[in-house]
């Protein structure tokens, strides 16, 4: 099995894109609702909060997961991959992974990847500026622009941070109010504007409403897209994670709001059954 974790709705964008390239696999997704969002959390309640959700899908059977969260995955992911895993490698003796999204996406937006074995792809792509849209610590981490910066130095990254903007999506918010966050947080950046990073998985559920609120010709980077095609080139280097191919799918959440579930089910193409977490 494979795990897919978000602090709530989210994390879908992600895991839709994730079937979609590999529809034999078999997916568990957990969506911690009953916390989200993230974003304004302290790390350490980040830190928490994605090791236990990381502990629900191992219980499921999981021994890889993708933490589909961009607030996790900056926040804890990296203390998570170098010490967590190692300490329950060897209290149990199973073999477990955990990966993230923002890595995938910032080999989009350069043109440039690293694979495990410290080998450079490079994809040419010209220089210009990224547009970096996410949560507030997100945006507090630097990572986005830390890592890109690494990988192209002739990249200018700009942030802005939407505080507001995931917790309304979970609240099901109607949609001229969801519409008039995107229009303020995007009329706050003034720079020049070529690729757009949406820093949130939330945020791909209103992508329509920043492409009509974007300057015509802005490049906006598919974070789901960019996570499915490396996860699916990861399982190719590691066929040690060859398990079931039953196309098996169970979605567990920890309680939320029905009242966004129409605009998760629009987007997901049909009725959506959640077992309580």
């Amino acid at each position: 099995m494979i795990g897919v974790f978000d602090s709530g709705f989210g994390g879908l964008t992600v895991h839709r894109a994730l079937i979609d390239a590999m529809p034999e696999r078999d997916f568990v997704y957990f969506g911690d609702n009953r916390n989200a969002p993230y974003g304004a959390r302290p790390p350490i309640e980040v830190l928490n909060l994605t090791c236990a959700a990381l502990e629900r899908l191992f219980a499921e059977g999981c021994t890889l997961a993708v933490v589909a969260c961009n607030t996790a995955s900056t926040v804890a992911l990296r203390w998570i991959q170098q010490q967590w895993l190692p300490v329950r490698r060897r209290d149990d003796g199973i073999a477990r992974n955990v990966l993230g999204i923002v890595v995938p996406t910032i080999e989009a937006a350069t043109g440039i990847g690293w694979g495990d074995d410290g080998t450079v792809t490079l994809r040419r792509t010209q220089s210009h500026t990224v547009a970096v849209f996410a949560t507030r610590r997100t945006v507090e981490t630097g990572c986005y622009p830390i890592e890109i910066r690494k990988r192209r130095p002739d990249i200018t990254v700009v942030q802005q941070a939407c505080p507001d903007l995931a917790g309304s999506i979970e609240r099901g918010s109607p949609r001229r109010e969801l519409e008039a966050l995107v229009e303020r947080y995007v009329s706050e950046l003034l720079s020049r504007l070529d690729c757009v990073i949406l820093g949130c998985t939330h945020y791909p559920l209103v992508a329509d409403l920043f492409a009509g609120t974007l300057p015509p010709g802005v490049r906006m980077i598919h974070q789901p897209y960019a996570t499915a095609g490396a996860l699916k080139a990861y399982l190719e280097r590691h066929p040690e994670y060859d398990g079931s191919q039953a196309g098996r799918r169970t979605f567990l959440s920890t309680g939320f709001s029905t009242e966004a579930l129409p605009l998760i089910e629009k987007f997901w193409g049909e009725k959506m059954a959640f077992e309580e977490a």
